[in-house]
């Protein structure tokens, strides 16, 4: 930015030359908006969540969710997203120290619970349609499919976002930067735990009774 000023006792004409070294980016943009992002992602589990209990007890005369659940496997696959989310805890704490290694340790621990928690619920689709249990058999499995498939493919996403952070904090280290994107991380790993909550009460525990 310029600003032209005129100089009596010489006649001259100055030019003075003005400089922003101010960042335009606000410090707190980021949070935001990935704060925007979780409300979103929300009003599409809420959306998911109404469906299934509108439908949930639809079968369409196929098996029930107490003939087809397994509930003592889904506990520990549930045990082991919310190991992760203890483990991503410890995570942040050694960013706090700034040590980088211990840092990709504990995230690396956590990609790796993640993977498991897929695995266990690759298993159980699988298991379903060779039971003929496919989302096209009710409007119960249909709805079933599409909540627990939805939250599966966010943990799939979690878990991409988590193995290019590490390679970032590999590259660079705890740069301000990092910081903030293992803070967005931690949110939405944490959103990802408290969506399964809401799944294995609603859907699992629910749905083996009576």
């Amino acid at each position: 930015m310029s600003e032209t000023t005129y100089t009596p006792e010489s006649g001259d004409v100055e030019a003075l030359e003005f400089h922003v070294t101010e960042d335009h980016h606000p410090e707190t943009g980021t949070l935001l908006g990935f704060w925007l992002y979780l409300m979103s992602d929300c009003l599409i589990f809420a959306c998911l969540f109404a469906t299934y209990g509108v439908l949930g007890r639809s079968y369409a005369g196929g098996p029930t969710g107490a003939e087809l659940f397994d509930l003592p496997l889904v506990a520990i696959n549930t045990s082991f997203l919310l190991l992760s989310s203890i483990t991503y805890g410890f995570a942040m704490l050694e960013t706090q120290r700034k040590r980088v290694g211990a840092t990709i340790g504990w995230l690396a621990v956590t990609g790796l619970l993640g993977v498991a928690f897929l695995g266990l619920e690759l298993y159980e689709f699988a298991h379903l349609l060779n039971e003929g249990a496919g989302p096209q058999r009710s409007a119960f499995l249909t709805s079933f499919f599409a909540l627990v498939g939805t939250h599966g493919l966010h943990v799939l996403f979690g878990i991409i976002w988590l193995v290019v952070l590490v390679v970032q904090l590999r590259k660079h280290g705890l740069i301000v930067e990092n910081q903030r994107r293992l803070f967005c991380l931690s949110m939405f790993w944490h959103f990802l735990d408290v969506v399964w909550i809401g799944v294995f009460t609603f859907v699992y525990l629910m749905g083996v009774l009576p």
